[in-house]
């Protein structure tokens, strides 16, 4: 194992300084007259004081005046609020380290694109260093051998060894930047936030002739999404790859689990996680990756993603469950599912009733507010359950669509999961067959990193305890309960 990454600074010592400016997230609702829902993991929060009207003030857009340090840095903590930062591009700050294993040509296609920084090439055991070498040599990088392959987290932690400016830029061979300086500078300039740990770019599928290339444009497996924020497990955005990444050195320790061949980018992000590091997902700055250059190497990378979940799961336990929810929203959609909406209707409104009871004393208008929380929000998970379901579990949905009683169900909920992928894209009919093909290669990753491992957290979804009991639920009242 790596060393230890070090604890960050507490929160309540690094306010967000008076004149930043910030941004509510787009997706924060303001409910009756002091709450307000949204933020990374999605919470419920009350606004006390007047604090409602600074963050309304802070929709669009506003600078942090004073005494609002402290307020703003708790909405930062908790994604509701963003911090925008403009910088010039200091060069001498960042050491760009790029790890590769023969591939002359698109290394010195980076190269190119990378003139005017500080790039290190970390050789990885190559077959022909003597290519590499003078390729790195004619480009103006500087050069570091490694006999022996390493592996992707051992070559980045030799060139994080190897140099000494405060950030470093780990990028792919296989990455593309239109315009390199730009892309650092609005990545570094997050770093003004000193709880800053990470910062990372949209990363699309590269332009290409063939199917593959055009799947890979829109459903990358390194493409986080359209929607920036704060990076976290269990949050819209549970990782980021570090394809393209650039970190703070004092917040990195050891750097990459040097034992891990796959998954060692989501391993680092969630241990600066829990260090109390933001990470944090830029995804207004976009760069290119290549897709893989054969169906062979393009199944293989999905199997690799899939299969490394199971020693990920040993080191950070129910984050790689396949999917994650309460009780009671499991049993509603279940009972949809098996033709008894009615079962899950009771529990919609049963839960809500629960909620608008605690929430009475001290809101205006608790019914609207349940409404919000607890109807809206199982109505949306059913999408996201499906999804998770068919990326783990597809495969065992087709063997159980094969008999007569459960082939219905089985068809729909796999349907619903695959279609769940283009709910924010237009379908292209040659995508289906390799989004299958892609989630089923994931899936066959899963259970054949289970099988290695011997382990099953990788396949054991996480139900969260309810804060009813069944009781409740079934409107049960026990001797000596109040009439």
């Amino acid at each position: 194992m790596t060393a230890l990454i070090p604890v960050a600074p507490p929160p309540v010592d690094a306010p967000i300084a008076m004149g930043t400016l910030v941004v509510l997230d787009a997706q924060a609702r303001f409910l009756d007259r002091d709450l307000i829902t949204g933020g990374s993991p999605w919470r419920l929060l009350r606004l006390p004081g007047g604090s409602r009207l600074v963050a309304e003030r802070w929709v669009g857009g506003a600078a942090v005046r004073a005494g609002e340090e402290r307020f703003a840095r708790t909405l930062v903590q908790q994604g509701l609020l963003h911090p925008v930062f403009h910088a010039a591009l200091d060069a001498d700050q960042v050491d760009v380290v790029i790890p590769v294993r023969d591939d002359v040509a698109s290394l010195g296609a980076l190269l190119v694109q990378l003139a005017g920084l500080h790039v290190t090439v970390v050789d990885d055991g190559s077959a022909d260093p003597d290519s590499l070498a003078e390729c790195t040599e004619r480009l103006g990088a500087t050069l570091l051998r490694l006999e022996q392959n390493q592996g992707p987290a051992g070559a980045r932690n030799a060139g994080l060894r190897a140099t000494s400016r405060p950030l470093v830029w780990f990028l792919d061979v296989d990455v593309s930047l239109d315009n390199a300086a730009d892309v650092l500078a609005r990545l570094a300039a997050q770093f003004a936030d000193p709880l800053l740990a990470a910062a990372a770019p949209r990363i699309r599928g590269g332009v290409g002739p063939s199917a593959r290339d055009r799947f890979e444009q829109r459903f990358s497996p390194l493409d986080m999404g359209a929607r920036g924020g704060l990076v976290l497990p269990g949050g819209p955005v549970a990782y980021v790859p570090s394809a393209c990444l650039v970190l703070r050195r004092s917040a990195l320790g050891g750097g990459f689990d040097e034992t891990l061949r796959a998954g060692e980018d989501v391993d680092l992000v969630w241990r600066l996680f829990d260090q109390g590091w933001l990470v944090r997902y830029v995804a207004d700055v976009v760069v290119a990756h290549r897709a893989r250059d054969s169906w062979r190497r393009w199944w293989s990378q999905r199997v690799g993603y899939g299969a490394s979940s199971s020693e990920l799961a040993q080191r950070h336990g129910a984050r790689l469950a396949p999917l994650r929810c309460d009780a009671w929203t499991l049993v509603a959609w279940t009972t949809v599912l098996f033709s008894k909406p009615m079962i899950g209707a009771r529990i919609v409104r049963v839960a809500r009733n629960s909620l608008r009871a605690r929430l009475e004393p001290s809101t205006d208008d608790a019914e609207h507010v349940a409404s919000e929380v607890v109807a809206k929000g199982m109505i949306r998970s059913g999408g996201p359950l499906a999804r998770a379901a068919v990326r783990t579990f597809g495969p065992l949905m087709l063997v159980a669509a094969l008999h007569p009683r459960l082939r219905r169900r089985a068809l729909a909920l796999y349907a619903v999961g695959t279609a769940w992928r283009w709910r924010r894209t237009r379908v292209h009919p040659g995508d289906v067959p390799l989004a299958a093909a892609d989630d089923l290669a994931y899936s066959l990753g899963v259970f054949e990193g289970a099988w290695r491992a011997k382990t099953l957290r990788a396949l054991t979804p996480e139900v969260i305890k309810p804060s009813m009991s069944v009781r409740e639920m079934l409107g049960l009242k026990l001797r000596g309960d109040a009439p």
